[in-house]
């Protein structure tokens, strides 16, 4: 067998299985639905969502540990990932291929020469790794502070400098990029010798912004299924709506109708992980290239290069995706995949500018301090943002989210929704829970959304601890925030009519919604007064009431300047008389010509902030479908003790 075929194999079986993850990530107990799947297997196995919970956090989190194989495996036979499993690249491919079957040999070949643009890719990996770094950075200044004197600072910095200085005379080509990278480093370090405090730098997982596996994970779970589950599937039981999803289906099509122009438009010019594969490749031991010289350079190998690595001449390593397509339209069969360095010479580091590479890491090192001079993350934090239970309080959060969506796709209601700017711009597509869409709130005994969450920034809860039971039991039940009632909104409390749905959809036990009882009167045009009254009717002297407007059951009758007298409450009435139950009977009949007052009871809702969950059931169901009369916030939330709403101890 071909050793393309053998390739084509192998990217259907990946996107096949990618595209089962993401179709079984349903809660339910059918054979495609949740049922121990690895659904995040393609997030472990992508090393830069490792690396970058490591540059965060200083750790790395238990199932990122298949990175390493990642890892491992691109050293021995290059960037195998990025042609082989990938199911992005395989998509791409799929559009390039319809972008290029009917053009002739040397179109083809145009469309696959290499860009000096291919660098961007490599400037990303720098500007995203670097935002990343800070707290490691911020460590290595505390650290230089504490153990450092004013003179050691100094001399410090001189040798630093100094080193610098002379390696950059005495190497040729002092733009590759570990060089600049290096000097740059230490020179920023050097700075926090010198500076103290924390706005200097601060730090932020942003690659999922960019990294194609989470890309595709949210592009796949939040746009594209849920138009096909509606239109054909039919899986879920109401249609999963997702907000913003409009703008991650437009990257995602965007980057793929690209590839009609120009093949694997996103591996060459944006993909941060096949640029992380590109540095790794560089090393590998097995290799693309010619196996003698003497080649007439006929270009046919760069027909159908997937990586626009120019394997006619000097091949570049970095670009390679071992798409294997030169092997096979190499009329000489001097293409081959081997040990041996390529017969006609090999590029192996990117053409990366020094500009580039400056920009880049000082870019990087200031997007996150730039963006929270606003104090998102600190005293100006966003009461409705609320996190899905389990997650880590704010700053943590945003060390190990990759906004991948699997919690979002996984969660039974649907509330679980991508950010748009309410967490600003670093909380882009990180999880937040809006009750205005799906269909009820946060479930009190559900915890699947913490078990799929690839860097537990969503920690998996057991049912225990979520509802505060048995060994969790002094600590209480999980807490998304709390619940708080506009008066100026709620039906019965701004209105004058009854309505008790949150109290009675509140499913904690005991609740957390309580009513008090209230009898406000009904403003009718003219005065009643009784004409005559017995023990369950009375008939008025005019006929100004409507039929039947007072038989709901929560209208009383009173009668002015009668003291003692229960309200008793109508159950039918007609335009002049008013039947009343048979409960509480008159101590005394009502006199002809005493004035009547009709009341309509209400039992106006108000929280107990000490049982409220923030669960957000009772604003999915309030009746007032436009901004609820009852909204959650996060005041009160279990994962930062500075939002805490009661004064304890």
């Amino acid at each position: 067998m071909r050793i393309v075929t053998v390739r084509r194999v192998s990217q259907i079986f990946f996107l096949l299985l990618f595209l089962w993850f993401c179709l079984v990530s349903t809660l339910g107990t059918n054979f495609w639905q949740l049922r121990g799947w690895p659904l995040d297997w393609f997030l472990e196995l992508d090393p830069l969502v490792g690396l970058g919970t490591i540059l965060t956090t200083g750790t790395i989190h238990g199932g990122l540990v298949w990175g390493l194989l990642t890892i491992v495996l691109t050293l021995l036979l290059g960037r195998f990932f990025c042609g082989w499993l990938c199911p992005f690249g395989t998509l791409q491919q799929v559009f390039g291929y319809f972008g290029s079957r009917k053009k002739s040999a040397k179109a083809k070949r145009q469309k696959n020469t290499y860009h000096k643009a291919q660098c961007i890719k490599y400037w990303l990996l720098v500007f995203l790794l670097t935002a990343a770094a800070g707290d490691l950075l911020l460590l290595s200044f505390r650290a230089s502070q504490q153990h450092f004197t004013f003179i050691a600072r100094i001399i410090a910095m001189a040798v630093v400098m100094g080193a610098f200085l002379v390696v950059r005379s005495r190497v040729e080509n002092f733009k590759k990029a570990g060089l600049v990278l290096t000097g740059v480093a230490g020179a920023w370090v050097l700075l926090g010798f010198f500076i103290k405090g924390e706005g200097i730098l601060a730090a932020s997982l942003q690659t999922g912004l960019l990294d194609p596996i989470p890309l595709i994970y949210r592009s796949i779970n939040l746009m594209l299924l849920p138009m096909v589950d509606s239109a054909v599937l039919g899986m879920s039981p109401a249609v999963r709506l997702y907000s913003g999803a409009w703008f991650i289906g437009a990257l995602f099509l965007g980057f793929l109708l690209l590839c009609l122009k120009i093949p694997r438009f996103y591996c060459r010019y944006i993909c941060p992980l096949g640029a992380l594969f590109g540095v790794l490749g560089r090393w590998a031991i097995y290799r693309m290239g010619k196996s003698e010289t003497g080649c007439k350079t006929c270009h046919m190998c760069e027909k159908a290069c997937e990586g626009a690595c120019q394997p006619s001449t000097q091949i570049r390593i970095a670009e390679c995706v071992l798409c294997m397509n030169c092997i096979g339209d190499c009329p000489k069969a001097r293409m081959g995949y081997h040990l041996a360095p390529s017969a006609a010479g090999e590029i192996t580091s990117p053409d990366l500018t020094r500009r580039g590479m400056l920009v880049s890491v000082f870019g990087g090192a200031a997007l996150i301090p730039m963006t929270r001079i606003g104090g998102a993350v600190g005293p100006n934090w966003n009461p409705a943002v609320l996190r899905p239970p389990g997650s880590l309080n704010e700053a943590d959060f945003l060390l190990r989210c990759v906004k991948c969506g699997l919690c979002m796709r996984v969660c039974p209601t649907n509330v679980i929704q991508p950010a748009v700017f309410e967490a600003g711009l670093e909380g882009l597509w990180t999880p937040v829970l809006n009750f205005r869409i799906g269909t009820s709130g946060c479930q009190h005994n559900c915890i699947a959304c913490g078990h799929l969450c690839p860097t537990a920034a969503i920690r998996p809860l057991s049912l225990d601890e979520r509802m505060g039971r048995k060994a969790y039991k002094a600590k209480g039940p999980i807490r998304t925030g709390t619940a708080f009632i506009d008066r100026g909104r709620c039906l019965p409390w701004a209105m004058d009519r009854p309505c008790i749905v949150c109290q009675e959809n509140c499913p904690v036990s005991p609740k957390a919604i309580l009513t008090r009882e209230h009898f406000s009167p009904v403003a009718i045009a003219e005065k009643l007064q009784v004409k005559s009254a017995g023990s369950k009717q009375i008939e008025l002297i005019a006929d100004v009431l409507t039929p039947a407007a007072f038989a709901g059951g929560d209208h009383y009758v009173v009668f002015q300047g009668q003291g003692g007298q229960k309200p008793r409450k109508i159950t039918e009435n007609t335009q002049n008389q008013l039947t009343l139950t048979s409960s509480d009977p008159w101590t005394s009949k009502p006199e002809p010509g005493v004035a009547v007052q009709i009341k309509i009871r209400l039992q106006q809702p108000y929280v107990d902030p000490a049982r409220c969950i923030g669960c957000g059931v009772c604003q999915h169901e309030c009746p007032v479908k436009g901004k609820r009369a009852i909204r959650v916030s996060a005041e009160n939330e279990t994962r930062d003790k500075t939002h805490r709403l009661l004064i304890s101890g």
